[in-house]
């Protein structure tokens, strides 16, 4: 099993080019299975989760074509996904392959919509409870389909489509909202989705679906409404650009010093975390190019945040922010309102030195002066890359094992930071 060693100490220099948004990819990914024509996908990351995602979809009948590389292209770029579900072949998506992403379960929306029919597995075989299905389905029902939960199996049928309907979430609801406007487009009538939630990346996928023939407008706004229309056709889309890695890379650079130009990187779809970043004594500069952090030995200052659904601090940045403020002048306080059990990381930051205690949903960080390296396990996917940052700060040397977490959500990381300086490498074996 690969693990990363890093020697931390060395500031940052360079340029670190932002890969397509993993968030945005998988459910545009899915949103294939609207349509019998193509859909071609630009700036694609080359992620684990990706290579998942087509594997469970190639089980519906979705062919999927990745063209030879071109003139100038090179590893810095995402890559181009041709997308084709000329032919839908089974409806089922089974417990094997669900239960491996849970974004996958989103495939119910589409097969619905299209076919009549969808049988899903819950995700992971889990009891709707945590991170639950519940704010699916109602937007399912609303939309009319009859849905039955039987042997770990979410069964959905609308033998005479869906049905435009008006559906209030009674708490934001990234999932809800991708699996409502998936289903809707295709629905008769008009559907109005309320307390929509506003991410980047809901809004990437939408102008996707009004590329392919939808009427979807209040794009970015907690109020969506969708004019339902009788079939989609294909087109072209470019993923937009990653803000979780955006936010990442700037708080490495932020608690190592240095001076890095996030390539690509747009500020709009990360206000709130740069705004944190920038309270943390980094020096942040957007410009056409994308947003570069410097920090040239000012100490990392303290901070008090709490996170929210856009447009507030990312949940999927939490982790991160907490190695950064571990080496802060003063202590810090960090609140976790979106999900529970995000606070894997703290016993392995704590490995490193950092003094963190947990209070329920808040987590105090008192600041050393100095990180030391030590063997970490990556618990999940955000925890790892925290675990990340903080070595590069860490004297001496850091073994983070489990590293398939990182790729899953974080394209050629070690490459990426290498390139501006960073003492890191791959291990195999």
């Amino acid at each position: 099993m690969d693990r990363i060693r890093i020697v931390g100490g060395r500031r940052l220099e360079g340029t670190i080019p932002i890969s397509g948004a993993k968030n945005a990819t998988l459910p545009l990914m899915i949103a294939s299975l609207l349509t019998d024509q193509t859909l071609i996908l630009d700036n694609v990351p080359r992620l684990a989760d990706v290579g998942l995602l087509q594997r469970i979809l190639s089980n519906h009948g979705v062919d999927m074509m990745v063209p030879g590389k071109r003139p100038g292209e090179s590893q810095q770029n995402g890559h181009t996904l041709h997308i084709v579900a000329s032919r839908i072949v089974d409806t089922t998506a089974p417990y094997d392959l669900v239960s491996k992403m849970r974004a996958s379960f989103w495939v119910i929306a589409p097969l619905l919509a299209r076919m009549g029919e969808a049988k899903v597995s819950l995700p992971g075989g889990c009891a709707i409870g945590t991170r639950p299905v519940d704010l699916l389905i109602m937007a399912l029902e609303k939309l009319g389909a009859n849905i039955e939960i039987e042997s770990g199996y979410v069964i959905a049928r609308a033998k005479n489509g869906l049905k435009g309907a008006e559906i209030k979430f009674p708490k934001v609801t990234v999932s809800g909202t991708h699996t409502a406007l998936m289903a809707s487009v295709l629905a008769h009538g008009t559907t109005v989705i309320e307390n929509a939630a506003q991410e980047p990346e809901i809004g990437d996928v939408a102008d996707c679906l009004n590329k392919m023939g939808a009427r979807i407008s209040g794009i970015g706004t907690s109020r969506l409404i969708v004019e339902g229309v009788s079939r989609l056709g294909g087109a072209r889309h470019s993923v937009l650009p990653d803000r979780i890695e955006t936010g990442t890379y700037a708080m490495a650079v932020a608690m190592t010093g240095g001076d890095v130009l996030l390539q690509g990187a747009r500020p709009e779809l990360l206000q709130a975390g740069l705004d944190v970043i920038a309270q943390t004594g980094a020096e942040i500069t957007a410009s056409n190019e994308g947003i570069r952090v410097k920090r040239n030995g000012s100490a990392i200052e303290p901070i008090d945040v709490t996170t929210d659904p856009f447009p507030g601090f990312p949940t999927d940045l939490q982790a991160q922010l907490m190695a950064l403020v571990s080496k802060a002048k003063g202590t810090s306080r960090i609140t976790e309102t979106i999900f529970e059990n995000r606070f894997m990381h703290v016993q392995e930051l704590v490995r490193l030195g950092a003094r963190i205690q947990l209070d329920g949903e808040t987590a105090t960080i008192e600041g050393v002066a100095t990180l030391k390296g030590a063997p970490v396990m990556a618990t999940d996917l955000r925890a790892s890359v925290s675990l990340v940052i903080a070595a590069l700060a860490a004297e001496g040397e850091t073994m983070v094992h489990r590293v398939y977490h990182l790729d899953r959500g974080f394209e050629r990381l070690e490459d990426k930071l290498a390139h501006c300086g960073a003492a890191i490498e791959r291990v195999s074996g």
